[in-house]
């Protein structure tokens, strides 16, 4: 076995261009954890906040020597520690908390504790179930941070994204009358999802959902004393007009990941793969992302 390992990080942030592909070495996993072989991670918002600075900024990061890139991921298991017993060969998908970190997924192995990952069901391609894990548990834990709906009225930002899409499925389970705010070219997109559909919300809902992390330009839609829950932990707008202002700060969940990786396989849950493209080409993927209108996930694989 080769005694490193391919890992992109960042030194200095500076967009996309301060991505290196460095040689790391490699660790037996712990007790509890397993090493696997990453078939694909997938590029997200948050990487691109990560290799801008904006951790750095609110204080969220404060290596000095490197970062480690990327947050979730598909693969196969090829070491187990004491206590973890998943089978070398077992296909996961998982996600890593946390951004203060010398290594992400965007490489070609990662080890992991067995309790933050979930087996991929066999009808579920390994590039494909990497979009799944931070996608659709950030958008169930906000949906938890919204509670039941009894029939109030929830916008969802960014409603054609993959946080999007998931949060209106979720919140229609809980009650909510979702209506999702998009582009004129996604309404059928998002009417498919069984929401209702603006590109262009006026203000009074009960609570908005904000994936699309609009921040302060999004509080002014919700109503005096309503709810809002975005997706940038520690950078909350400043609450308002009795507004309660929230913000998911996602945690991995075995158990329903498993859940969601089944619904996606068996099709309940969408999973949109844009695009599949190398390691190497981690950077291009995140100048594409940032220009916005990508419908589905980039994928990287080692």
């Amino acid at each position: 076995m080769a005694s490193t390992f391919r890992s992109a990080i960042v030194r200095t942030p500076g967009g996309p261009d301060s991505i290196e592909i460095i040689d790391v070495p490699v660790t037996d996993p712990g007790v509890g954890q397993v090493r696997v072989a990453i078939a694909g991670a997938t590029v997200n918002p948050v990487d691109l906040a990560l290799t801008a600075g904006v951790f750095h900024a609110l204080g969220l990061i404060t290596r000095s020597e490197y970062t480690g890139i990327g947050t979730d991921f598909a693969g196969t298991v090829t070491a187990a520690g004491p206590g973890a017993e998943l089978p070398v060969g077992t296909r996961v998908a998982g996600l890593i908390g946390g951004f203060d970190r010398d290594f992400g997924t965007y490489a070609e192995q990662v080890t992991v504790p067995v309790s933050d990952i979930a087996r991929v069901p066999d009808e579920l391609d390994l590039a494909t179930a990497a979009t799944v894990p931070l996608n659709s548990l950030t958008a169930a834990q906000l949906v938890d941070l919204l509670g039941a709906g009894a029939g109030r009225d929830l916008l969802v930002t960014g409603a054609a994204g993959a946080v999007g899409g998931y949060v209106i499925r979720f919140a229609q389970e809980r009650g909510w009358r979702v209506t999702g705010l998009a582009r004129a070219t996604d309404e059928e997109f998002v009417r498919g999802l069984g929401a209702g559909f603006t590109a262009a919300a006026t203000p009074g809902w009960d609570a908005v959902a904000d994936p699309a992390a609009l921040q302060e330009a999004g509080l002014p839609l919700v109503r005096d004393g309503g709810l809002f829950v975005g997706v940038r932990p520690g950078a909350e707008p400043p609450a308002e007009r009795g507004i309660t202002v929230r913000a998911v700060a996602v945690q991995p969940d075995r158990e329903r990941l498993a859940g969601f990786l089944a619904d996606t396989a068996s099709g309940r849950l969408p999973a949109r793969v844009h695009a599949v493209l190398p390691l190497d080409r981690a950077a291009d993927a995140h100048r594409e992302l940032a220009r916005g209108g990508v419908r589905g996930k980039y994928v990287l694989q080692p």
